[in-house]
């Protein structure tokens, strides 16, 4: 089937010089290189990062639940999240709403992190990996992470100001080449048009977005049209990551991850095909009104 072609986009309307692209970055820390996500588990298995995740357990796990529809959206959306905590640290992955079977929380408490890795529901293991990177690679300047503040006030205030912090990592793709938006949230759309960047959105809920564009639900012919590409980190939980992160290994697109789920487990694929990520760890920036953070990695951050 021949997919349409992006939406016209309006004329840039915020200044945006260009600059060139960045060098890849390099890697966090001394963290050994890792290019698939089965090296990761098995250097974590391992305990290449630090303490045996056979010896540390999970002390709690619980589900976060969101409606919400913005004033002045004709949209709204709801999300589910799976969080397991270590010690200080929150591993999360957002799964389907209604999709965690009953008892998958009691599952979680008590079990080692080992354990947890080898679960049969995907969602189960990414929180486990993020809570495990998250308690030994903490969000912080030691660690590649430069934080970002975010204002305080309204959903859609503070949904914008994440937008502009994400999508500002992202280096202008080469000339007439879409964005590949995967993972549709329509205040990074909307900062996309501000700067004047042509996209190709997708999600694997398809639908259209707030300006009526048709939402894609696969990545696979889309690839080749794009010039860069900007993703959630639900793809960690879905499957998809690894195809972006071959893509843009294989190419040398950007490829820019905003991170709810797998907040600490992204950044260690800095330089073998992620160009930066916007790690925003438990609690999320919907949760409250209040001030917060996102702690950002890469050239640009």
């Amino acid at each position: 089937m021949t997919l349409p072609a992006p939406h016209p986009q309006p004329a840039r309307t915020v200044p945006h010089p260009a600059r060139p692209a960045p060098a890849a970055p390099s890697r966090v820390h001394d963290d050994p290189a890792v290019r698939t996500l089965a090296d990761l588990l098995h250097l974590v298995r391992a305990g290449a990062y630090g303490p045996d995740p056979a010896r540390t357990r999970i002390a709690l796990a619980f589900t976060t639940a969101q409606a919400v529809r913005h004033e002045g959206r004709a949209r709204g959306y709801r999300n589910e999240v799976l969080s397991l905590r270590l010690g200080a640290a929150v591993g999360s992955c957002a799964v389907e709403p209604g999709a965690l079977p009953p008892g998958a929380l009691d599952e979680c408490v008590g079990a080692t992190v080992a354990e947890l890795l080898d679960h049969p529901l995907t969602p189960v293991r990414i929180a486990a990996l993020d809570a495990y990177l998250s308690h030994v690679r903490p969000h912080t300047p030691a660690h590649g992470a430069r934080p970002h503040p975010l204002p305080a006030g309204d959903s859609l205030t503070r949904s914008r100001a994440r937008a502009r912090a994400v999508v500002d990592l992202l280096p202008d793709p080469a000339p007439g080449r879409p964005v590949l938006v995967v993972g549709v949230v329509n205040s990074l759309l909307e900062r996309l048009r501000a700067r004047g960047l042509a996209y190709l959105p997708c999600d694997l809920k398809g639908g259209t977005t707030e300006w009526g564009e048709p939402v894609h639900t696969g990545t696979a012919a889309l690839l080749d049209r794009c010039g860069a590409v900007l993703a959630s980190g639900m793809t960690l939980g879905n499957g998809t990551f690894q195809g972006l992160l071959d893509h843009a290994a294989r190419t040398g697109k950007p490829l820019v991850m905003f991170a709810q789920t797998g907040s600490a487990v992204l950044p260690r694929f800095l330089g073998t095909g992620v160009t930066a990520v916007s790690a925003e760890p438990y609690p999320f920036f919907w949760l409250d009104g209040g001030p917060g953070v996102v702690h950002r990695y890469g050239d640009r951050a």
